[in-house]
C-alpha cells in the first residue's frame, strides 16, 4: 500500500468522481483509476460503487476513509511538526474562535504576536461552541477560544484567560438609556434581540433574565454581534453584549448601559486537547496568551 494510492483514494472519495480528483490532483485520470483498483486488490473489496455518474463509498470504504483521512492528517502535521522544530518561527497556527471575540480579541492578540515573531503563519476557523469542541478534538484546529470554558474534560485542557462584563443596549432614545447602571429586571417589558439557539451568549443573556424573575421577548434571533448590535441601535429591541463586542464598527450605535441585579458576565477560556500533541509553534503561542491576558488582568481592557 503507497501513501499515494491513500491520497487518490480520499480525493475521489471527496470528489466523488474520477476525472473532478485527477484534475485537482493534476494527474491522468487512468492514474487514479490504476491506483484506486491496486487500493482495492490489495486490500480484496471494493471501496466504490457507481451511481449514475458519480462514485459512492461503499459502507466499508466509509469506514477504510476515516481511518485514511486520519492518518493523513497525522502525517501533514509531522511534517509540519518537523518543518517547526527545525525553525518554530515560521510554523503555522490554526486557531478558533466564536464570533463575538473576532472583531477585536482576535486581530489585537494576533498582531502583538507576530511583532515578536512575524513569519509565523496563522489559519483562523469561526465556529460556535459544539463545532469549536469538535475541532480542537478532531485536530482540525490547534487552539480555541471559547466561552464559557468547559467544565473539565479528560480529552482537552482549558484555561480561563479572562471574565468579561455584558451590559445592556438600548436604543439611544430609550428611557433609560442615559443611565449609568440599571437593574436587569428594568427591561423584563422590553423586545430583546438575541443570539440564536447555539450560541454561547444566549443561555448566559436567558438564565441572567430568568434570575432577574422574567423570560426574555424574543424580536429577533441572529448570529453575528454586529446585526445585533445595528438592529438595537434601529430601534427593535434591547440586548446584552460583552464589552469586547461594543467597539463600534460604523456610525449606527447603540447606547450601552452597566447591568446589576443581576450583574452578567461570561468567562472566556482557551482549549486544547489533553494528549501533548500540541504543535511547537501552538505551543509558543499559548504561552504567550497565558502572560498575555495574566498581565492585563488588573490593568487595562484587552486592545485598549
Amino acid at each position: 500500500m503507497e501513501l499515494r494510492q491513500l491520497q487518490y483514494f480520499l480525493k475521489v472519495a471527496q470528489k466523488e468522481h474520477v476525472t473532478k480528483a485527477a484534475e485537482e490532483l493534476h494527474v491522468a485520470q487512468s492514474a487514479v483509476s490504476r491506483q484506486i483498483h491496486l487500493l482495492e486488490q490489495e486490500l480484496g473489496i471494493d471501496l466504490f460503487m457507481q451511481k449514475g455518474r458519480n462514485l459512492h463509498l461503499t459502507p466499508v470504504g466509509q469506514l477504510f476513509c476515516k481511518r485514511v483521512e486520519s492518518i493523513l492528517k497525522d502525517l501533514d502535521r509531522s511534517v509540519a511538526e518537523i518543518h517547526e522544530f527545525l525553525n518554530p518561527e515560521r510554523g503555522e497556527i490554526r486557531i478558533g474562535f466564536p464570533n463575538s471575540v473576532g472583531t477585536h480579541l482576535i486581530p489585537t492578540i494576533v498582531a502583538e504576536f507576530r511583532r515578536h515573531y512575524p513569519h509565523v503563519k496563522f489559519r483562523f476557523k469561526q465556529g460556535m461552541y459544539p463545532s469549536l469542541i469538535k475541532d480542537v478534538l478532531s485536530g482540525e484546529v490547534d487552539l480555541a477560544f471559547i466561552s464559557p470554558c468547559p467544565d473539565s474534560d479528560e480529552q482537552l485542557i482549558g484555561d480561563v484567560v479572562m471574565t468579561e462584563e455584558l451590559f445592556a443596549i438600548l436604543p439611544q432614545n430609550h428611557p433609560l438609556a442615559q443611565e449609568k447602571i440599571i437593574r436587569l429586571e428594568q427591561l423584563k417589558d422590553e423586545q430583546f434581540v438575541l443570539f440564536s439557539p447555539g450560541y454561547s451568549l444566549r443561555p448566559i443573556v436567558w438564565q441572567a433574565c430568568l434570575k432577574a424573575g422574567f423570560t426574555p421577548q424574543i424580536a429577533f434571533e441572529g448570529g453575528e454581534t454586529d446585526t445585533i448590535r445595528g438592529l438595537v441601535a434601529a430601534g427593535m429591541g434591547v440586548s446584552l453584549l460583552p464589552e469586547m463586542a461594543l467597539f463600534p464598527t460604523n456610525s449606527l450605535q447603540p447606547a450601552q448601559v452597566r447591568v446589576e441585579a443581576p450583574a452578567v458576565t461570561r468567562t472566556i477560556g482557551l482549549i486544547h486537547r489533553s494528549d501533548g500533541r500540541l504543535p511547537l509553534v501552538a505551543r509558543s503561542f499559548r504561552a504567550f496568551l497565558l502572560t498575555y491576558f495574566r498581565t492585563r488582568q488588573n490593568n487595562t481592557p484587552v486592545g485598549s
